[in-house]
């Protein structure tokens, strides 16, 4: 299996070799150079595999289609190390919760950070060592975070040998445990940056010094944001067993709502759709940052700049310029690297925007790629949140409620629907307060964590000081 890029670069690249870049060279995103086709007797075998050897073993199996670089036993490994029930709470790691004859919750959020981002995180982490120690080499990471990601990395990456984390985020704009979960880290390898923006700043600077290939060559510069492609594989597992979870047979059809900012998420869906798993439709759901939700209705792909970038009640999602939406794009022109280039190198950079709303292959979008969308607000989330507490006795997070919403009013009869769970509520404890009068349950792990000592720099949006910051902590 051989990587391009999305912009035309088609040197080719092993799993491996993309594993620690990020950005490929001409700036576009890796994909494979075709999607693996699971037919019916190998969609029955990884049923098996499923039920019969869990989580850990189906990751492996699918992996395996992607990755011919690192032996099978190594590989195996990898991912035992990785899917336990020790690090995920639970022997199944992703268990479905029926809320509703039909209508499922993927429990994602189980692992260290309470965030499904845990879920690529942690094989990540596993990946970069295994990685680094066969080549006697050492990487920076570089990475962005509208809150989940950042916390979900430095877990993973905390202690390991031959990595240093340098993470951004936006100031002030991630919720108190999310900043704590990441502040109080006091590893030396861990380096946390509060930008002063919005999160499109902090991913615009990752993507700035990424792009400056002497710099990232010389200082050793990878990332951990879902434009790894690495990241995005380990999330096409969990649409697998999310599938057979809530199916008893391979003929059946299942539906998922994804909350979504930067597309990493519900493009691993599209990824496990395209492989041929039996996946109807793909709901994108997006907060008052609707951008992507924009797109699916209209064709046109508007990014906001930070004074139109809402500051919600759902903060991993306020996002207005969705980074893995380039993957998608490529795939709906028909993998023409010119098209892509001339529409994300070219158009957004001189008009912020592109519109393919009457171009043929966006009229056939939905039926060829099941996408359709919807948005959520503040009201809706509460709404959403009291609502199935008071049905199910179950309280969900904001973001997993913008999910629920969306879901509900796409939900077709007798297809299944599976609604992404995106973090546990105490992340965002003032928000579920708000909606049901009493503060989420605490993992007894993080309590008192607001009050620990905190260790991070404030820097403004300038990639130059980010740049001077990375040289200072590797000298």
């Amino acid at each position: 299996m051989n990587y391009l890029s999305t912009r035309g670069d088609a040197t080719p690249r092993t799993f491996s070799d993309i594993l620690l870049e990020g950005l490929a060279p001409d700036g576009g995103l890796y994909l494979p150079d075709h999607y693996p086709h699971v037919d019916a007797v190998r969609l029955a075998a990884l049923r098996r595999i499923h039920a019969e050897q869990g989580y850990a073993a189906l990751a492996f199996e699918i992996l395996s289609l992607y990755i011919d670089d690192i032996p099978p036993t190594d590989l195996r490994a990898i991912c035992a190390r990785t899917y336990t029930a020790e690090v995920f709470g639970t022997p199944e790691i992703t268990p479905l919760k029926a809320l509703e004859p039909g209508l499922f919750l993927e429990a994602l959020s189980n692992g260290p950070t309470l965030a499904f981002k845990d879920m690529a995180m942690q094989l990540l982490g596993q990946l970069f060592e295994y990685e680094l120690a066969r080549r006697g080499e050492t990487l920076n990471i570089l990475g962005a975070t509208s809150g989940d990601t950042g916390s979900a990395a430095e877990y993973a990456m905390r202690g390991k040998r031959g990595i240093r984390v340098f993470m951004l985020s936006p100031h002030g704009r991630m919720s108190a445990f999310q900043q704590a979960q990441m502040f109080s880290l006091q590893d030396a390898n861990i380096h946390n940056i509060a930008i002063e923006g919005v999160f499109d700043d902090c991913q615009d600077i990752v993507k700035a010094v990424s792009s400056d290939l002497e710099f990232k060559r010389r200082l050793r510069i990878g990332t951990v944001n879902s434009i790894n492609w690495a990241r995005l594989l380990a999330q096409v597992v969990y649409y697998f067993a999310g599938y057979f979870s809530a199916t008893a047979s391979d003929d059946e059809t299942v539906d998922f709502a994804v909350p979504s900012g930067n597309f990493g998420n519900v493009c691993a869906g599209h990824v496990a759709r395209q492989m041929g798993l039996p996946i109807g439709r793909l709901i994108v759901a997006t907060n008052e940052n609707d951008v992507l939700d924009e797109f699916f209705r209209t064709g046109v792909y508007r990014v906001r700049g930070a004074a139109d970038t809402h500051e919600t009640s759902s903060p991993s999602m306020d996002i207005s310029k969705a980074s893995n939406f380039e993957r998608f794009v490529f795939d709906l022109v028909g993998r023409d690297s010119a098209r892509v280039r001339a529409l994300f190198g070219e158009a957004l950079a001189t008009a912020g925007q592109f519109d393919l709303g009457g171009d043929p292959a966006f009229a056939g979008a939905a039926a060829r790629y099941g996408f359709v969308s919807g948005r959520s607000t503040h009201a809706d989330r509460l709404a959403t949140i009291r609502a199935v507490f008071e049905a199910h006795g179950v309280t969900i997070d904001p973001h997993t409620a913008d999910g629920v919403k969306v879901a509900r009013e796409h939900r077709r009869p007798d297809v299944p629907m599976i609604v992404l769970e995106t973090a546990l509520p105490i992340k965002f404890a003032a928000t579920i307060e708000e909606a049901l009068g009493h503060p989420p349950e605490r993992p007894p792990q993080f309590e008192g964590i607001e009050t620990l000592p905190r260790r991070v720099r404030v820097l403004p949006a300038d990639a130059t000081r980010v740049k001077h910051l990375i040289v200072e902590a590797c000298a």
